[in-house]
C-alpha cells in the first residue's frame, strides 16, 4: 500500500491509504476522517448501551410501562417483554455497515434477566464485532387500571329500571351482557380506561357502575335500543383533580316500557292485545280478531293499559267446532266446557288442538308462541 502522505493526527503515524479514497459516513467529523485505523478503533464502540434496564410491568395484567403510560403489549411471557426493551435501548454506530446482532436471554430469577447481545458491522472497510450483556430489572407494580378496579373506582352508574315494574331476568341478563360487550369492544381498540367496576342486582333492578361517564351512555343507549324506553342522566360533583378542575359522576336512569314483548293486556274496550314490541311504539295484535295494533306510549290508552298475563300463560286445548267466520267452540282448560269465543284471523281451521289464554276478561284463541 501506497504512502498517503498524511499523518494521523492522535499518533503520527503515517495513513497509508488516502483518505479522500474512504467511503466515510456523513456523520464523521473531519479529524476523525484522519485518524489511522488503530487509532479510530481504539476509541470506537459498535453498540451504545444502557448500564441496566428497569422494566416496569403490572403484576396484575402484565401491561409495561413506557413513555407516561401503561400500554398492553401482549407478550407470552416478561423475556420477550425484555428482549423488545433492550432492542429499542441499543444503539449502533452510525459508521456501521452490514449490520447483524442477535441476543440470547438468561434468566437468573423472577426478575431479572440477563441479556447476552452479539453484534458484527462492517466499518472502514473492517469486520467488527462486538459482544454485550445488559441485566433487565423486572419491577412488578400495579398500573392505574389495575388499581382503579381493586379500588372499586367508577365515574358512571346505569341504574336500569322499569315503569311500574321491575326489570325481568331476562333483561337483567341482557343488560350485564351489553355492558361486558362494550367494555370488550373498547378494549380492543386499546381503551385501558374502560372497565366494569360492578353489577348490582337490586330489589328495584340492576346497577351497572363502569369507568368512564361514554361507556355509561353506550350502555344506555344500547338498552333503549333493543328493549324500548328512555334514559336521562344527572352529575354529582364528587371531588377535583389535581389541576383543580372539577370530576362529576354521572347516573343514568334507563326506564324499560310497562310492557315486554309475550306480554298480553287490555288497553280498551276493543279486547286484549299481545305485545309484539315496545320500541318507540307499543305494537301488537288482537287476540280477539288479529288485527294489527299501535299507539305511542303516552297515548291514553296505552299508558291505562293493564296487564292481563303472558303468552307463556297459554294452554293447549281442543278445538270442538268453527262456528262462522268470527267465533269458534273450545273446551275451556280448566272447566272443561264447550265455550264459544272469538276467532282471531291467525286461527288454524284445520287444526285439532289450539292454544288458548284464560283471564278474568275471558278465553282467547293466541298465536303459537
Amino acid at each position: 500500500m501506497t504512502d498517503s502522505g498524511e499523518f494521523c493526527p492522535n499518533c503520527g503515524d503515517p495513513i497509508e491509504v488516502d483518505i479522500t479514497e474512504r467511503d466515510y459516513p456523513t456523520s464523521a467529523s473531519p479529524r476523525e476522517r484522519k485518524l489511522c485505523d488503530a487509532c479510530y478503533f481504539d476509541r470506537f464502540d459498535l453498540v451504545d448501551a444502557p448500564e441496566r434496564i428497569e422494566v416496569r410491568v403490572c403484576a396484575q395484567c402484565g401491561a409495561v410501562y413506557r413513555g407516561r403510560r401503561w400500554v398492553d403489549v401482549g407478550a407470552r411471557d416478561y423475556t420477550d417483554i425484555a428482549i423488545e426493551e433492550v432492542s429499542e435501548a441499543l444503539a449502533v454506530h452510525v459508521d456501521a455497515r452490514d449490520v447483524s446482532w442477535q441476543v440470547e436471554p438468561e434468566q437468573i430469577d423472577p426478575n431479572t434477566i440477563r441479556m447476552h447481545c452479539y453484534f458484527s458491522g462492517v466499518v472502514r472497510d473492517t469486520l467488527v464485532e462486538e459482544e454485550i450483556m445488559v441485566p433487565v430489572m423486572i419491577a412488578r407494580q400495579t398500573c392505574t387500571r389495575c388499581g382503579r378496579i381493586a379500588g372499586d373506582y367508577y365515574a358512571s352508574i346505569v341504574q336500569v329500571r322499569g315503569v311500574d315494574r321491575t326489570p325481568t331476568p331476562e333483561e337483567e341478563k341482557r343488560a350485564r351482557e351489553i355492558a361486558n360487550e362494550i367494555v370488550a369492544d373498547m378494549e380492543a381498540t386499546g381503551d385501558r380506561n374502560a372497565f366494569v367496576t360492578d353489577m348490582d342486582a337490586t330489589p328495584d333492578g340492576l346497577n351497572i357502575k363502569v369507568s368512564t361517564n361514554n361507556i355509561g351512555k353506550k350502555i344506555s343507549n344500547k338498552l333503549v335500543e333493543e328493549f324500548g324506553g328512555s334514559f336521562t342522566d344527572s352529575e354529582t360533583l364528587v371531588t377535583e383533580d389535581e389541576d383543580g378542575n372539577e370530576v362529576y359522576r354521572v347516573t343514568y336512569s334507563v326506564r324499560l316500557p310497562p310492557f315486554t314483548p309475550g306480554d298480553i293486556i287490555s288497553p280498551d274496550d276493543d279486547g286484549p292485545v299481545l305485545v309484539r314490541s315496545v320500541r318507540g311504539n307499543l305494537k301488537g295484535k288482537r287476540i280477539t280478531t288479529g288485527d294489527e295494533y299501535e299507539a305511542q306510549f303516552g297515548d291514553e290508552d296505552a299508558s291505562d293499559a293493564r296487564k292481563l298475563g303472558t303468552i307463556d300463560d297459554a294452554e293447549e286445548t281442543t278445538l270442538v267446532a268453527v262456528t262462522d267466520e268470527r267465533a269458534v267452540q273450545v273446551l275451556d282448560p280448566e272447566t272443561y266446557q264447550t265455550k264459544t269465543i272469538s276467532k282471531p284471523s291467525y286461527m288454524d281451521e284445520d287444526a285439532e288442538t289450539v292454544p288458548v289464554f284464560k283471564s278474568r276478561n275471558g278465553l282467547y284463541v293466541v298465536p303459537d308462541a
